[in-house]
Protein backbone atom coordinates (compact mmCIF):
# COMPACT_ATOMS: atom_id res chain seq x y z
CA UNK A 1 0.00 0.00 0.00
CA UNK A 2 1.26 3.47 -0.90
CA UNK A 3 1.10 6.23 1.70
CA UNK A 4 0.81 9.89 0.82
CA UNK A 5 1.25 12.21 3.78
CA UNK A 6 -1.10 15.19 3.52
CA UNK A 7 -1.05 16.83 6.98
CA UNK A 8 -2.81 19.97 5.72
CA UNK A 9 -6.00 17.89 5.27
CA UNK A 10 -6.44 17.32 9.02
CA UNK A 11 -7.77 20.84 9.50
CA UNK A 12 -10.63 20.04 7.10
CA UNK A 13 -11.26 16.60 8.60
CA UNK A 14 -11.49 17.63 12.26
CA UNK A 15 -13.10 21.05 11.92
CA UNK A 16 -16.59 21.48 13.31
CA UNK A 17 -19.09 21.06 10.52
CA UNK A 18 -22.50 22.65 10.67
CA UNK A 19 -25.27 21.60 8.32
CA UNK A 20 -26.08 25.18 7.38
CA UNK A 21 -22.45 26.23 7.05
CA UNK A 22 -22.02 26.87 3.31
CA UNK A 23 -18.37 27.57 2.57
CA UNK A 24 -19.29 29.63 -0.51
CA UNK A 25 -21.58 31.86 1.59
CA UNK A 26 -19.26 32.06 4.60
CA UNK A 27 -15.92 32.92 2.94
CA UNK A 28 -16.97 36.16 1.19
CA UNK A 29 -18.59 37.40 4.43
CA UNK A 30 -15.20 37.32 6.15
CA UNK A 31 -12.67 40.13 5.76
CA UNK A 32 -9.79 37.76 4.93
CA UNK A 33 -9.49 37.47 1.15
CA UNK A 34 -5.88 36.26 1.10
CA UNK A 35 -6.49 33.66 3.83
CA UNK A 36 -9.66 32.52 2.05
CA UNK A 37 -7.96 32.62 -1.39
CA UNK A 38 -10.51 35.08 -2.82
CA UNK A 39 -8.96 36.80 -5.82
CA UNK A 40 -11.75 39.07 -7.02
CA UNK A 41 -15.14 40.33 -5.85
CA UNK A 42 -17.75 41.39 -8.37
CA UNK A 43 -21.27 42.69 -7.80
CA UNK A 44 -22.98 39.27 -8.14
CA UNK A 45 -20.10 36.75 -8.15
CA UNK A 46 -16.56 36.30 -6.91
CA UNK A 47 -13.44 34.35 -7.90
CA UNK A 48 -11.82 32.03 -5.37
CA UNK A 49 -8.98 29.52 -5.64
CA UNK A 50 -9.81 25.89 -4.96
CA UNK A 51 -8.29 24.89 -1.61
CA UNK A 52 -7.87 21.31 -2.91
CA UNK A 53 -6.89 22.00 -6.54
CA UNK A 54 -6.68 19.59 -9.45
CA UNK A 55 -3.84 21.76 -10.81
CA UNK A 56 -2.05 24.95 -9.82
CA UNK A 57 -4.30 27.90 -10.61
CA UNK A 58 -7.56 25.94 -10.19
CA UNK A 59 -10.14 28.72 -9.78
CA UNK A 60 -13.86 28.81 -9.09
CA UNK A 61 -16.40 31.46 -10.07
CA UNK A 62 -19.14 31.56 -7.45
CA UNK A 63 -22.34 33.61 -7.21
CA UNK A 64 -23.02 35.28 -3.87
CA UNK A 65 -26.58 33.99 -4.20
CA UNK A 66 -26.97 30.65 -2.41
CA UNK A 67 -28.61 28.35 -4.93
CA UNK A 68 -28.06 24.99 -6.55
CA UNK A 69 -30.12 25.87 -9.64
CA UNK A 70 -28.82 27.86 -12.57
CA UNK A 71 -32.37 28.99 -13.30
CA UNK A 72 -32.47 30.80 -9.94
CA UNK A 73 -29.69 33.19 -10.95
CA UNK A 74 -30.61 36.66 -12.12
CA UNK A 75 -29.72 37.63 -15.67
CA UNK A 76 -27.12 40.03 -14.25
CA UNK A 77 -25.64 37.27 -12.08
CA UNK A 78 -25.45 34.85 -14.99
CA UNK A 79 -23.84 37.49 -17.22
CA UNK A 80 -21.27 38.40 -14.58
CA UNK A 81 -20.47 34.73 -14.02
CA UNK A 82 -19.68 34.28 -17.73
CA UNK A 83 -17.67 37.50 -17.80
CA UNK A 84 -15.62 36.34 -14.81
CA UNK A 85 -14.99 32.96 -16.46
CA UNK A 86 -13.45 34.84 -19.39
CA UNK A 87 -11.46 37.04 -17.05
CA UNK A 88 -10.13 33.97 -15.22
CA UNK A 89 -8.92 32.51 -18.51
CA UNK A 90 -7.24 35.80 -19.45
CA UNK A 91 -5.49 36.15 -16.07
CA UNK A 92 -4.36 32.51 -16.06
CA UNK A 93 -3.07 32.80 -19.65
CA UNK A 94 -0.98 35.87 -18.78
CA UNK A 95 0.19 34.63 -15.38
CA UNK A 96 0.64 30.87 -15.71
CA UNK A 97 0.74 30.29 -19.50
CA UNK A 98 -1.30 27.05 -19.65
CA UNK A 99 -1.82 25.19 -22.91
CA UNK A 100 -5.56 24.75 -22.34
CA UNK A 101 -8.39 24.73 -19.80
CA UNK A 102 -11.11 22.56 -18.36
CA UNK A 103 -14.12 24.70 -17.46
CA UNK A 104 -17.23 23.16 -15.98
CA UNK A 105 -19.88 22.87 -13.33
CA UNK A 106 -21.13 19.80 -11.45
CA UNK A 107 -24.81 20.29 -10.60
CA UNK A 108 -25.98 17.98 -7.83
CA UNK A 109 -24.27 15.36 -5.70
CA UNK A 110 -24.79 12.61 -8.28
CA UNK A 111 -22.95 14.76 -10.86
CA UNK A 112 -19.95 15.08 -8.55
CA UNK A 113 -20.64 18.40 -6.83
CA UNK A 114 -18.54 18.63 -3.67
CA UNK A 115 -20.70 21.56 -2.52
CA UNK A 116 -24.06 20.47 -3.88
CA UNK A 117 -26.21 23.33 -2.55
CA UNK A 118 -24.22 26.27 -3.99
CA UNK A 119 -23.44 26.16 -7.69
CA UNK A 120 -20.03 27.24 -8.96
CA UNK A 121 -17.89 26.96 -12.09
CA UNK A 122 -14.43 25.40 -12.05
CA UNK A 123 -11.62 26.80 -14.21
CA UNK A 124 -8.69 24.37 -14.33
CA UNK A 125 -5.59 25.35 -16.31
CA UNK A 126 -3.90 22.48 -18.16
CA UNK A 127 -0.38 22.04 -19.53
CA UNK A 128 1.11 19.62 -22.02
CA UNK A 129 2.48 16.83 -19.88
CA UNK A 130 0.59 17.70 -16.68
CA UNK A 131 -0.63 14.11 -16.72
CA UNK A 132 2.74 12.46 -16.25
CA UNK A 133 3.94 9.27 -14.59
CA UNK A 134 2.95 10.30 -11.04
CA UNK A 135 -0.85 10.01 -11.43
CA UNK A 136 -0.56 7.19 -13.94
CA UNK A 137 1.84 4.86 -12.12
CA UNK A 138 1.98 6.34 -8.63
CA UNK A 139 -1.69 7.33 -8.34
CA UNK A 140 -0.45 10.61 -6.89
CA UNK A 141 -1.11 14.17 -8.09
CA UNK A 142 1.72 16.67 -7.69
CA UNK A 143 0.85 20.32 -7.07
CA UNK A 144 4.23 22.06 -7.48
CA UNK A 145 3.45 25.45 -5.93
CA UNK A 146 2.01 26.55 -2.58
CA UNK A 147 -1.50 28.02 -2.74
CA UNK A 148 -0.32 31.26 -1.13
CA UNK A 149 2.32 31.78 -3.84
CA UNK A 150 -0.18 31.10 -6.61
CA UNK A 151 -2.66 33.51 -4.95
CA UNK A 152 -0.04 36.30 -4.95
CA UNK A 153 0.67 35.79 -8.65
CA UNK A 154 -2.97 35.66 -9.69
CA UNK A 155 -4.13 38.50 -7.41
CA UNK A 156 -1.96 40.92 -9.40
CA UNK A 157 -3.76 39.84 -12.57
CA UNK A 158 -7.18 40.62 -11.16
Amino acid sequence: MDTLWAPWRIEYIVRKKENDDCIFCKKPEEDADQKNLILFRGEHCYVIMNYYPYNNGHLMVVPYQHTSKMTDLTTEGSMEMMSLLSRCVTVLEKTMMPNGFNIGMNLGKIAGAGVKDHLHFHVVPRWNGDINFMPVTGHTKVIPEALEETWKKLKQGF
